[in-house]
């Protein structure tokens, strides 16, 4: 896919749909795994003392950006460093997004049940109401509700 191809496909992807907390959780997770290989690969570029292989790269990378981070291997170069400080920023954002889509649709679930529930009570109250409305016009006319039955009125 050429940078074009790939910039149009990303402007429709993000521009021309709605974007929920799952689109967002997606893109971040993209980005996030971007990240973490990138990461890893300059890694090996920025350190090459402490990151002799592609390898130990991408195993500092993973446990950082999942903040296990054991410590086996740290950059010690500045700009081992500020890559370290990237990679440790997409893995906060990428659990506070995920943290926060997972929270979103459990309120969703439950405004939606809650909704359902309300629309039930709701029915039950405007039937309750109508038969109410109907027992006062019986008693405003006086009669009861005897002259709308067929039977002889009581003795």
């Amino acid at each position: 896919m050429s940078t074009t191809s790939l910039e149009r496909w990303l402007e429709r992807w993000m521009l021309n749909k709605p974007f929920t907390a799952r689109r967002a959780a997606v893109a971040i997770a993209v980005v996030t795994a971007a990240i973490t290989v990138a990461g890893g690969m300059l890694m090996t570029v920025l350190d090459r003392k402490e990151f002799d292989n592609v390898w130990i790269g991408l195993w500092w990378a993973v446990q950082t950006v999942t903040t296990v981070g054991y410590g086996d291997v740290t950059p010690k170069s500045p700009w081992g460093r500020i890559l370290a400080g990237v990679v440790m920023l997409a893995g906060i954002g990428f659990l506070t997004v995920v943290t926060a889509a997972i929270t979103a649709a459990l309120v969703e679930g439950a405004r939606r049940r809650r909704d359902v529930a309300g629309d039930r009570l709701e029915a039950k109250v405007d039937e309750v109401s109508a038969r109410l409305e109907r027992l006062e016009a019986l008693l405003r006319s006086g009669d009861g509700g005897r002259a709308r039955t067929a039977d002889p009125p009581p003795p």
